[in-house]
């Protein structure tokens, strides 16, 4: 993704969730993932898809089981 790309979907994302504290991170390397993070941590990755003319980004967010509080 371009960085006026991220730019844009952080934008978006961070409107729609109410939530400055989410950034996208540029890929590492050439082929490698675009980060999600929230304050810094690693939640998930954005995917660009670029299909019979129209661009889609599609936000795919991990959640371990460790990270969830204690069941009631």
């Amino acid at each position: 993704m371009k960085p006026a790309e991220i730019l844009a979907v952080q934008t978006h994302l961070r409107r729609i969730l109410g939530s400055q504290r989410l950034t996208i991170r540029a890929a590492q390397s050439r082929n490698g993932p675009v980060e999600l993070l929230v304050d810094g941590e690693t939640i998930g990755t954005v995917d660009r898809d670029a299909e019979d003319g129209e661009v889609a980004y599609h936000v795919t967010i991990s959640i371990l089981a460790e990270d969830l509080p204690p069941a009631a």
